[in-house]
């Protein structure tokens, strides 16, 4: 099984590129749009590693890592 890797932008252009990218390498890609959304999956799909923008509108990515960080499921 592929490693999984969260894309989480608010640009759908920096979306495509970096899942085009990953997916030749090999790997499984999920995108979240926001930090919402982001959380929701990173909870109920856990991936091997988050691809965050820092710079969102709504939840800055700082905000979504900090709450990554705070859940005990998420924290690793």
């Amino acid at each position: 099984m592929a490693d999984t890797v969260l894309i989480v932008d608010d640009e759908a252009v920096n979306r495509a590129l970096l899942e085009a990218i990953l997916t030749e390498a090999g790997y499984e890609v999920q995108q979240a749009e926001g930090g919402e959304a982001a959380l929701v999956q990173a909870t109920s799909q856990p991936p091997d590693l988050i691809l965050l923008d820092l710079m969102m509108p709504g939840m800055s990515g700082f905000e979504v890592c900090r709450r990554l960080k705070q859940d005990p499921a998420t924290s690793a």
